[in-house]
């Protein structure tokens, strides 16, 4: 387990390429793990039919609502971590592992308490009552693992500065062996254990999720994995933790913000479509999810050799390392959108199960092949935001992406689905002409420079 500074200045392109892939692979498979554990929880409650479809993967997008701002908030460790060593301070990083860590029990703390509010709110969606049963149980459960999520993404985002990308794809694997054998277990009563159906994916979900945090939290406190040893809270700063949240925050309200305006988007404009283009649209992300996590994994390398070279000065550094990470993405996506294109109803076909199978696949084909179109914008913005959140650059990124899905994405897609009528195809292409103009305004915003004289570390703090 290669725990090497990382560094863009690798001489030949072969170099180069090989630098960012041994970053890129352990997180490319930790973010498909994520996106394993996603798809398995819907396939394997796909015989229950399609209101069990919609309860879990909605229920799963839902709860991620909740966890998404501290989630995002965190990742900011890698940025901070990735500069001090690239500065030379490697023995002050993990006091911000511990800044991490105090965002993930926060988190936790406010999501119990989300809990009373889960079936009342739901109570008031267009979901059948059966789907609303089912997904408030899932959701109630699943909050229980926001502390462990958190707990994952701050761990994996402090070793990843480090240069060792490997500690958050072991902990996905963890979690993503556990989850898909206790969806085994617990969804129809294998093994003697009681037949909990949507209830038995979730609890498999949270205790996958508890076991790979476990793992990180063993480790860090171990100094494995190339941690300071045995490193303690020493040192921490209410300087340094606003710092964090200062720089952080930005990007976890960005996600937070936008993944409830694709909430509003499901749960709002497109439910009262019915439970089939709800469950449609569901397999759709589930798809999806396996050409997205890869692809986030690899601009999050990339941004940890962006984040290296600023920390080293060395800014005219980045710049290679971002056409280098964009070409590998977008090569990626493109080989997904042909695969979409030549078997949409194949990969839909997975999900054969309940009464509303023939339908579900019918509707779902025709969305999966517009959503190829999202698939290059996507690789364009992912490698610019995150090299941009490297630099520190959050605020303006933030302010941007935002009124892209409150004042552009929601009222286009209220126009073409309840005036227009465009149904699942016309939502779909809401989706791709939103992702197109995201990836335009990222452009920008990077070919801008101001990232450039963006101060993340203050000399006083280190």
């Amino acid at each position: 387990m290669s725990t090497a500074r990382p560094t863009v200045t690798a001489g030949t392109p072969p170099t180069a390429l090989r630098t960012l892939l041994q970053l890129a692979l352990p997180m490319v498979l930790a973010r498909a793990t994520q996106s394993v554990m996603t798809f398995a929880d819907a396939l394997q409650v796909s015989h229950l039919g399609a209101g069990a479809i919609a309860a879990t993967a909605t229920g799963g997008m839902n709860t991620f609502v909740v966890v998404m701002i501290p989630m995002g908030t965190v990742f900011i460790v890698q940025s901070f971590v990735a500069q001090l060593v690239g500065r030379g301070d490697r023995a002050h990083t993990g006091r911000f592992a511990y800044y991490g860590l105090a965002i993930a029990v926060a988190a936790g703390l406010l999501a119990l308490a989300a809990i009373p509010a889960v079936g009342p709110i739901l109570s008031h969606s267009s979901y059948s009552p059966g789907v609303q049963r089912d997904m408030a149980t899932y959701m109630s459960i699943r909050l229980l693992s926001v502390t462990a999520i958190v707990v994952i993404e701050s761990l994996g985002s402090f070793y990843g500065g480090l240069g060792n990308t490997y500690m958050a794809m072991i902990a996905g694997i963890i979690a993503m062996v556990v989850n898909i054998a206790l969806n085994w277990v617990l969804i129809d009563g294998n093994l003697g254990a009681p037949a909990m159906g949507v209830a038995g994916t979730a609890l498999a979900t949270t205790i996958g999720t508890w076991c790979g945090a476990i793992f990180m939290l063993v480790a860090f406190w171990s100094g494995r994995g190339g941690a300071p040893a045995r490193v303690r809270p020493r040192g921490l700063s209410f300087a340094e933790l606003r710092r964090v949240v200062r720089f952080g925050l930005p990007t976890g309200v960005n996600y937070f913000m936008e993944f409830a305006a694709f909430q509003i988007f499901i749960n709002v404009l497109l439910a009262g479509l019915g439970d089939t283009t709800v469950a449609a649209m569901n397999v759709v992300i589930a798809i999806n999810s396996i050409a997205f996590m890869p692809a986030f994994g690899l601009a999050s390398a990339g941004a940890i050799l962006a984040g290296t070279a600023i920390g080293n000065n060395e800014r005219d550094r980045v710049g290679p390392a971002v056409r280098l990470t964009m070409i590998c993405n977008i090569v990626w996506m493109l080989a997904i959108t042909a695969l979409y294109l030549i078997a949409p109803a194949r990969l839909l076909g997975l999900f054969a199960g309940g009464d509303q199978t023939a339908a579900l696949v019918t509707v779902g084909a025709g969305m999966l092949v517009i959503s190829a179109a999202n698939q290059l914008f996507d690789a364009i913005a992912m490698t610019l935001a995150e090299t941009l959140r490297a630099a520190g650059d959050t605020t303006w990124t933030m302010a941007v992406r935002l009124a892209l899905a409150w004042l552009v994405f929601l009222p286009s897609g209220y126009l073409v689905i309840h005036v227009f009528h465009g149904g699942a195809i016309g939502a779909m292409v809401c989706l791709a002409a939103y992702m197109a103009l995201t990836a335009g305004a990222l452009v920008y915003r990077y070919r801008s420079g101001a990232w450039r004289s963006i101060d993340l570390i203050e000399p006083a703090l280190v």
